[in-house]
């Protein structure tokens, strides 16, 4: 995994806790602005492997569709069962109207 941020979308391209699917060197992230951040975090649920960017988002988490597992966006971790093990969230920088995403996890 590269340390390098990636452009993603244009800040203008998301809306309002309406997650954004995209792949980044073969990986699915899901990018939400929410509560007036943006966030990026791995687009695949970790308990059933469904899209996360499919779900709705709410007070910072965000809600898988099939089962209900919620994940933080901040961290990462399910709040919520089924799921039990966190999904892997990396670091957004937002440049102008750009917003950029490195696939190095956040600790």
């Amino acid at each position: 995994m590269s340390d390098a941020f990636v452009r993603v979308c244009g800040l203008g391209e998301l809306e309002e806790d309406t997650p954004k699917r995209v792949e980044l060197d073969g990986t699915p992230v899901s990018v939400v602005k929410t509560e007036g951040e943006v966030f990026a975090i791995n687009d695949v649920c970790s308990h059933a492997n469904v899209s996360l960017s499919e779900g709705e988002v709410d007070d910072c988490h965000i809600e898988c569709w099939l089962h209900g597992s919620r994940f933080d966006l901040r961290s990462g971790k399910p709040d919520s069962l089924p799921a039990t093990r966190p999904v892997p969230v990396y670091p957004v920088k937002i440049e102008g109207d750009d917003v950029l995403v490195s696939l190095t996890q956040e600790s």
